[in-house]
């Protein structure tokens, strides 16, 4: 779906057709981030159950070969700190403190071998909450290959950017030939994602703190394509908040690697992006917020509307907006 800031008008192309809405000298921005295998399942000492789904990772490393990292751990209640469960005969996890909501600072220790390599071992890719697999479904599998965008590279993200599913190799060889440039932004995407906006007041709401790193190229990248005259087209709301995090009043942006908690909701000055490719979103999502802040409320509500009635795909693995 493709809809004008400017007019409110929506329109129906394929993805495919992206490279014939975008122009000579503009810039993709994309996230580079990697989904880790953050879903670990195995059995405790007395033979029930135990799920360690890790969410962030701490700034208070281990030892050599070891990583500290904030997770959720079922059945929370059950657990004590001090336990440790193995997990595919590679990763050691030892629950350290006990924090709230079901949440755990844990351990992570691969032994000889690194923890990211431990993971891609022992764990599995943290689908959404909204796609089930049964179990031993082949398509567990695949899902540790199409859950990651062809941009992935630099891993701790437990979710995907989803924006960036839609390209591939093909359409980035088709941008390049068509002078689209395409920068590489890293913002390691948590939980917080699927959560939902409680608040009445939105402007109460806390978005969950996120690890972010604009690189120098890319920051050259994009002030250049701006000095240009060229559009700064971002793909996905992770990148967006990226950029937004990252700019000044001028629109350029400076190299920065932190963690942002930046939450845009209508009524934000836009200052580095243009036009943005994302997916439909959840109602009550930060996500929803921050395209209804890009394109306006209403707007984005009557092509919602429309997105229905056409039967668009919504969520993480199914259809994609250009709103310019």
């Amino acid at each position: 779906m493709t809809l004008s800031r400017s007019t409110g008008e929506v329109g129906h192309r394929l993805f495919s057709e992206l490279p014939f809405l975008l122009r000579r000298g503009d810039l993709l921005v994309v996230n580079d981030t990697k989904v880790i295998h953050g879903r670990l399942r195995g059995t405790r000492g007395t033979g029930g159950a135990v799920e360690v789904f890790l969410l962030s990772p701490l700034a208070e490393a281990g030892a050599a070969g070891e990583e500290r990292w904030e997770a959720l751990a079922r059945p929370s209640k059950r657990l004590k700190e001090g336990e440790e469960f193995e997990f595919g005969r590679v990763l050691r996890v030892r629950l350290e403190r006990r924090l709230d909501e079901g949440r755990w600072e844990v351990l992570l220790s691969g032994g000889s071998v690194p923890v990211a390599k431990a993971l891609e071992r022992a764990g599995e890719v943290p689908l959404p909450p909204y796609i089930r697999r049964r179990p031993g479904d082949p398509a567990k599998k695949e899902d540790a290959v199409r859950y990651q965008t062809v941009f992935a590279r630099n891993p701790g993200s437990v979710a995907a950017p989803t924006a960036g599913l839609h390209f591939d190799e093909d359409l980035l060889a088709e941008l390049a030939a068509a002078g689209v440039g395409v920068a590489r932004v890293t913002l390691s995407v948590g939980y917080g994602t699927f959560s939902p906006i409680r608040p009445e007041e939105v402007e109460a709401y806390e978005i969950h703190p996120e690890p972010y790193r604009l690189p120098p190229e890319a920051a050259a990248e994009i002030n250049a394509a701006r000095g240009g005259g060229g559009r700064v087209v971002a793909v996905g709301t992770t990148s967006v908040r990226t950029l937004e995090t990252c700019a000044a009043e001028d629109g350029t942006v400076a190299p920065s690697t932190g963690v942002t908690r930046k939450f845009i909701f209508p009524g934000y000055r836009f200052r580095a992006v243009d036009a943005l490719v994302t997916n439909f979103h959840f109602p009550r999502s930060s996500l929803l917020a921050l395209v209804m802040a890009f394109a306006g409320i209403d707007a984005v509500r009557a092509a919602y509307r429309e997105a229905i009635a056409r039967e668009y795909r919504f969520f993480s693995y199914g259809d994609a907006m250009f709103i310019s």
